[in-house]
This record gives C-alpha cells, sequence and structure tokens, in this order.
C-alpha cells in the first residue's frame, strides 16, 4: 500500500527593493555573465512604496522541473538562460554545504517552486527585473541557508539581471564594471548606507504603464554596435562622474549629486539618439518633465530638483526631505487629482498644501498641460533598505501557490 506521508515543504520569503540609478550601467562587455561596459551608482527606494515579495520553497513531492509563478502568472524557466544561471550557481552552493555537513537535508536535489508578485508595473520602466531577481536570488539563498554576503551574492544576482546586484542592498550602491574576464571582480557594493543620507527623496512620474518599444538587451547591443558617443562615455565621462557622485554622497552635498545625475541621465539618452537606428525612450512628457525641473530649480534660486530617466519614459525625481513642498507640493499642484498615487507615508508633510511650492506662473505653460495629460500616476518614495526576510509566504505548507 503506498504511503500517503507528505515529503516536508521548505519555504523562504523575501522582498526586495526597486533601485534607480544615477550613473547608468548601459551596454555590455560580456553578454552570457552580463559584464558592464562602465561602472554604475543607484539609489535604493524605499520598499514601502516599491517593492518585488518572492516566495521560494522545495520539496521532494514537486514535480521533476523548477517553476516560477510572477504575477499570477507562469513564467517558462527553462527557457530563459538568466534564471537557470542563477539557480544553478545558488544549487552549487548549497551541494558544498550538503558535501560538508551529511546532516542537512538535500535540497539541492529537490525541484523548486517559486512564486513572485510585484506592486508595480512589469516591464515599464520601473526596474522591475532588478527587484525580481534580487528577490529571486535573496530567497533561494535563504532556503538555503548560505552564509555569503549581500556582496558575494550580487554576482550571481547580475547573471540575471545586470542591475538586480544593486537591488541586493539598501542606500547608495555601486556596481563596479570590474576587469576579470569571469566576471569575478563584477559585484555591487554598498557606498553609503540609507542612513548615512536618508533625506533623500524621489518622485516617480509614471508616464506610461505599457510595455517599452524596444527592451533594454536590444537596445543596449544597438547602441554598443552603432554609438560613436558611447565608447567615450563608457570609458572617459562615467569613470570620473563615479568618483564625483561618490564623494557628493559622502558630503550629503544635494546640488552636486543632482547636477551629476541629470546630466548622466541626458548623457545616457545620448548615446541612445546616437545609436542606429536611434532608440527614443523618452517621450513629449519626459521632456516636459525635464523642463519642470529646471523651471522649479531657477525659480527657487538654487538646485532642489533633479531628474533621471532609465530605459522608459518615466520620470524619477529626486530632492531632499525638506524641499518636499518646493518640488513635490508643486507637482502636486499641477497633476491634481488627474494622476493617481497621492497616499502613503511619503505624503504625509504634503497632505494638507494648499498651495504650489513655486508658483505655476513660473512654470512654463506647455509644461504644465503636457504633464496633466500624460502623468497617469505618481510614487512618492525614498531611499530605503535592502531586502528584507518575511514570513508573509506565497506558497502554503502543503507547497501550494497562493495568489493574491
Amino acid at each position: 500500500m503506498a504511503s500517503s506521508t507528505q515529503s516536508p515543504v521548505y519555504r523562504a520569503t523575501t522582498t526586495a527593493p526597486v533601485n534607480i540609478a544615477v550613473i547608468k550601467y548601459w551596454g555590455k562587455r560580456d553578454t552570457t555573465l552580463n559584464l558592464p561596459t562602465n561602472s554604475s551608482l543607484s539609489v535604493t527606494l524605499s520598499q514601502q512604496s516599491l517593492r518585488t515579495l518572492t516566495t521560494a520553497s522545495a520539496s521532494a513531492d514537486y514535480p521533476a522541473e523548477d517553476t516560477l509563478t510572477l504575477n499570477g502568472k507562469p513564467q517558462d524557466i527553462q527557457s530563459s538562460k538568466r534564471t537557470l544561471a542563477c539557480l544553478s550557481s545558488l544549487r552549487s552552493l548549497r551541494k558544498s554545504l550538503e558535501d560538508a555537513d551529511a546532516s542537512l537535508p538535500k535540497l539541492s536535489t529537490f525541484p523548486l517552486r517559486i512564486v513572485s508578485e510585484n506592486n508595480f508595473p512589469t516591464a515599464a520602466g520601473l526596474a522591475s527585473s532588478a527587484a525580481g531577481f534580487a528577490a529571486l536570488v535573496r530567497a533561494v539563498a535563504n532556503l538555503y541557508e548560505l552564509p555569503q554576503s549581500p556582496r558575494e551574492l550580487s554576482r550571481i544576482a547580475r547573471q540575471g539581471s545586470g542591475s538586480a546586484c544593486r537591488s541586493l542592498m539598501g542606500g547608495y550602491v555601486a556596481w563596479r564594471t570590474g576587469e576579470q574576464a569571469d566576471g569575478s571582480d563584477s559585484l555591487a557594493e554598498e557606498v553609503a548606507p540609507a542612513s548615512h543620507w536618508p533625506e533623500m527623496r524621489a518622485l516617480v512620474l509614471v508616464v506610461s504603464a505599457e510595455k517599452k518599444d524596444v527592451p533594454s538587451t536590444e537596445g543596449m547591443q544597438t547602441t554598443v554596435a552603432t554609438s560613436d558617443l558611447f565608447a567615450t562615455r563608457a570609458q572617459t565621462v562615467v569613470p570620473e562622474r563615479m568618483d564625483a557622485i561618490e564623494a557628493a554622497i559622502r558630503d550629503r552635498d544635494f546640488p552636486k549629486f543632482a547636477e551629476i545625475t541629470m546630466r548622466d541621465s541626458n548623457t545616457f539618452h545620448a548615446t541612445c539618439l546616437d545609436s542606429w537606428p536611434p532608440i527614443f525612450y523618452m517621450n513629449d512628457v519626459s521632456r516636459a518633465a525635464v523642463r519642470l525641473v529646471h523651471d522649479i530649480n531657477r525659480a527657487v534660486g538654487r538646485t532642489v530638483a533633479a531628474y533621471t530617466f532609465d530605459a522608459g519614459p518615466n520620470a524619477v525625481i529626486y530632492y531632499e526631505e525638506k524641499d518636499s513642498e518646493l518640488v513635490a507640493g508643486t507637482v502636486k499642484a499641477i497633476l491634481g487629482s488627474s494622476a493617481s498615487g497621492w497616499e502613503g507615508p511619503f505624503y504625509e508633510n504634503l497632505a494638507h498644501l494648499s498651495a504650489p511650492g513655486v508658483s505655476l506662473d513660473q512654470i512654463d505653460t506647455r509644461v504644465l498641460d503636457v504633464l496633466k495629460g500624460g502623468v497617469s500616476r505618481v510614487i512618492l518614495t525614498g531611499v530605503g533598505e535592502g531586502p528584507v526576510a518575511v514570513e508573509d509566504h506565497l506558497v502554503t505548507e502543503r507547497g501550494e501557490a497562493i495568489i493574491n
């Protein structure tokens, strides 16, 4: 008679943050290992606003192949070389532990069931793959009880999504390009914790939640192959900017941080425009946001806001907490109820504002109309911490996926 005893289901769940680069990663010197042509630096955003929640589970009773469910939809994990590379590396580390301690359950031999949820649009220029792969690697590492540090695990997350290596840490994070052919020195490291400069805030203007016309990987390959500006940016411009922005972060010098951030965003998009055929990630609404930031800074008489754009049209506007009324308050006055998202912990000091921080007659009238008609949602957030282990599992004790 067959036994009805069920094998144990092992589970670990983590949240992971989005990061937004201020010195952009664009271009690969090795596409298989996801090795970048230049170093980059990002701000980890608070998980109170944006986060991926991932449960990794393992059981001897699971069907033979690993499975991944994202936002309620099964993913074809077997065709994703990046995901398979991450899981293979993590399994190898777990097997080393099992080989050294015969009493450990042989989790490395069990199929994985991974369930993941984002609380923001996927593939819309909001660094969803970064948070997703960081959460996957951290959750599986926790499941396997691996001793490796976030810095060491960043090598593995990088194989899934380059910028994912930066989402394994909080605060201000650099991804060093490295020099070794095997990528062993291409990893992320924390430049400063969130507690060093906790006043940093970010306002995301969600211009479009649709998928990008040109996926990032394809866009990078086109730029590397065809842009004359690209090599100058990677070899000359970025190394100087990395040094300068790390100094600005150490000194909590917002005007310096802001100018470097805006100039690097502009240079990155210039290389996209210099690609052949040209790549357009920004649109009319994006350009209106650029003009708005410059108008605010000019009206205030000092630099209180900085824009940056990843490979998509959404604007991320950085500012300090003390200037919330000047920056976010002005955006609120422009958008009013036409955009959703004016809520949450970062909205508290804006809730009772009755007037814009900067008089709207000091803002270009074309900007007002374009933004009001083109921004569907705002996300108010700030600098935050790295991945956090939680007990809010997306897989039951019996191994069944919970789809919220």
